[in-house]
């Protein structure tokens, strides 16, 4: 029987057969496709603004719909996990892909059922990341209510 390599003569040979990530062209291809999420955000924020008469404010709710729609019915599809694989980290801007993580867990549990596979593995997603979101929200709010008592 062979003797295992030592550790460290280990991590050497895993380093030696490891390949190199172009870090640059992911940092590019990251804030490009995350620009370009944020740039068809703000064309809709515009268009609901101009056309339909929203305010700044008013006109962000539809905006945020729009955009996790889109990025529902390209998850169906099968475009935005191509997006991701090419994207990296720009495609997880933070509302496309928060929706984009939510209907792969449905998708992904559809075969077990509408309760049991689709609601269930889909807020095992969202379930950690609404609580972080609140408890954050509270945190904040908290701090700001102490700085401005203080001020």
């Amino acid at each position: 029987m062979a003797r295992l390599p030592e550790a460290k003569a280990y991590q050497a040979l895993a380093r030696s057969k490891e390949t190199t990530r172009p870090v640059a062209a992911n940092v590019a291809r990251a804030f490009l496709v995350g620009g370009l999420i944020s740039v068809v955000g703000q064309a809709f924020m515009w268009l609901y603004e101009t056309v339909f008469g929203f305010t700044e404010q008013t006109a962000s709710n539809p905006t945020v719909a729009t955009l996790v729609f889109l990025s529902v019915l390209l998850t169906g599809l099968g475009v935005y996990d191509k997006i991701g694989e090419w994207a990296g980290a720009g495609s997880i801007v933070p509302v496309t892909g928060f929706a984009n993580t939510m209907a792969s867990s449905a998708l992904d549990a559809r075969s077990e059922g509408l309760v049991y596979g689709v609601g269930a593995n889909m807020f095992k997603v969202a379930g950690p990341v609404i609580v972080f979101g609140t408890v954050a929200a509270f945190v904040v709010a908290l701090v700001r209510a102490v700085v401005e008592a203080l001020v």
